[in-house]
């Protein structure tokens, strides 16, 4: 009898084999889900149930289930009310990053019967972070000689949000000297100069401190703060400029380190030490990006290693400083380039271990593939071997099945080991191995038969025989027809045709278990009640009849 458990793994079997006649349905447009970030853990997303037009307690008969990519259990559903909830408290920066917009993809899956359905929950930004400097304070070393308009540029703060809850504004204290200018120089990004309204004098005020405050959007806005200290100098009256205002630069993640990114130059017209020009990174972040400059050569060389992955893009302001404190700055701009150093990666979402005979296309496992690298060296191709009785089946997004091309045959075959292979299309091409051990379970297939439908004997009148026709299923399984194998001389039998036996006896005739011809196994006469001397006779007669017949 079938025990429980053994029904288990047939029932989920049964479960999956409709999967690919199903999958299509799946195809339509995800459903997408919106709600703030932080939301508290249990909150209410939606009604599935609703959603799909799908009755009350549905969701539970049919035995949904909630897919994540990555297997993060971010959401959970309850399968009584179709209710989805959350299942953490989320981070829009933690989880996206400055991606913009932040979409979660995830996918039900209904098992009874299988239907497969996308959703995409969207995570919206909420004014959680403050814009910040990295620095507490800044120095800005201004001669006196500077004209009136003249804009010096200062650091910038960040802030983790996005779009409107991102740096929006500058503002400097109430000074009689200096107003600040908020640029956008593309992405978004905002800067912040500072403008000289009224003409220094050393003798009169040679330091000023102001406060520089930036200002995100939100509603109410957040704002981070820092000290600008001025030092009036004397007559410096030239600053460092760069030979370009941007340099772009692309470099291949795999670079050595201390191999060079860029080199920058600037020029001072002034003489001495104020014509003296030293390069640094103008925000002072050397612990956010993985370079280092030479401050006289101003060559920028790589110093942690680059991740495509990781990071694509850096944007690197650089400082130019004379002997006499003026400044000139400049942007490198620096893209990453991939490089194929990522294998693809394989996610088992189902696996059974067993599979039943005589079933085609009948669903052995669900997985995804998945490869962080960009372009050709991201693209995948999954396959198995070819001499395994399976096939692989892609569903959507990176998903396949794998399942049985045609119906298994245990007597002849019991075990498949399958390799799942996962390339990808870089240069070098990397790959994946994923083995799997699929066991054939026996479904009762096979009756037992006889080797011929129907036998005939000839046997010449008046002679007595008893035949007794065993068949391979029963007679010998009973080892009733275990004897040694030995055919009918021909004019003793013939069976199809004509012949004799020589004796007037009973004979038990056994018939060969698996030849599939017409050959007797086994001839044994059975002695009638005969007086001492003729059964003696008769011992001896049977002893000449079973050697003309090659028995021992």
């Amino acid at each position: 009898m079938e025990t429980a458990l053994a029904k288990t793994p047939w029932k989920r079997q049964v479960i999956f084999l409709a999967i690919l006649l199903l999958l299509w349905e799946a195809g339509s447009e995800a459903i997408r889900y919106s709600m703030p970030e932080e939301t508290e853990s249990g909150s209410f997303v939606a009604n599935l149930a609703k959603d799909l037009g799908l009755r009350v307690g549905e969701l539970a008969t049919r035995g949904a289930r909630i897919h994540y990519k990555g297997n993060k259990q971010l959401l959970q559903l309850d399968i009584k009310t179709g209710n989805l909830l959350l299942y953490k408290k989320l981070d829009r920066e933690v989880l996206c990053g400055a991606t913009d917009p932040c979409i979660l993809h995830f996918q039900l899956l209904l098992e009874n019967p299988v239907q497969f359905f996308e959703a995409d929950l969207q995570l919206t930004d909420i004014n959680d972070h403050s814009p910040e400097f990295l620095e507490r304070e800044m120095l800005l070393k201004i001669p006196e000689i500077v004209q009136p308009g003249t804009v010096f540029p200062l650091k910038i703060a960040q802030d983790l949000d996005i779009g409107s809850n991102t740096i929006q504004n500058y503002t400097i204290s109430p000074n009689s000297h200096f107003h600040v200018v908020t640029h956008n120089r593309g992405g978004g990004r905002k800067y912040p100069e500072l403008v000289l309204d009224k003409a220094l004098d050393r003798e009169e005020q040679p330091e000023l401190s102001l406060t520089l405050t930036a200002l995100d959007g939100g509603a109410p806005p957040r704002s981070g703060t820092t000290a600008v200290r001025i030092e009036v100098v004397d007559i410096n009256d030239n600053a460092p400029e760069f030979l370009q205002s941007l340099y772009e630069v692309q470099v291949p993640e795999n670079s050595p380190l201390n191999s060079l990114v860029v080199a920058v130059s600037a020029r001072d017209l002034d003489a001495g030490t104020n014509g003296n020009v030293a390069y640094a990174f103008f925000q002072g972040d050397e612990v956010t990006h993985p370079f280092v400059i030479d401050e006289i050569t101003g060559e920028i060389r790589l110093k942690r290693a680059l991740d495509f992955e990781a990071t694509q893009y850096y944007n690197v302001e650089i400082a130019a400083t004379d002997g006499g404190g003026l400044s000139g700055t400049c942007t490198v701009a620096i893209e990453v380039v991939d490089v194929n150093d990522n294998a693809p990666e394989l996610t088992m979402s189902t696996l059974t271990s067993s599979t039943p005979e005589n079933s085609p296309e009948t669903v052995v496992a669900v997985f995804s593939v998945s490869d962080p690298d960009s372009g050709d060296n991201g693209r995948m191709v999954c396959f198995i071997q070819n001499d395994v009785p399976f096939l692989l089946k892609p569903t959507f997004k990176n998903f396949y099945t794998l399942v049985t091309e045609r119906p298994l045959d245990r007597e002849s075959r019991a075990e498949y080991n399958i390799t799942i292979t996962v390339t990808d299309m870089g240069s070098p091409r990397l790959k994946t191995e994923h083995s799997i051990t699929v066991l054939v379970s026996d479904v009762n297939d096979n009756a037992p038969a006889f080797t011929q439908t129907s036998y005939t004997l000839r046997v010449r009148e008046n002679n007595i025989i008893a035949v007794r026709l065993c068949g391979r299923s029963r007679a010998a399984s009973l080892g009733r027809c275990s004897v040694p194998e030995g055919h009918f001389p021909g004019h003793l039998v013939d069976v199809g045709g004509t012949g004799t036996l020589s004796q007037s006896y009973q004979y038990e005739v056994c018939l060969t278990g698996g030849t599939g011809t017409n050959e007797f196994k086994f001839l044994k006469p059975i002695l009638p009640n005969l007086p001492p001397q003729s059964a003696g006779q008769e011992i001896e007669e049977n002893a000449t009849f079973r050697n003309s017949f090659g028995f021992d």
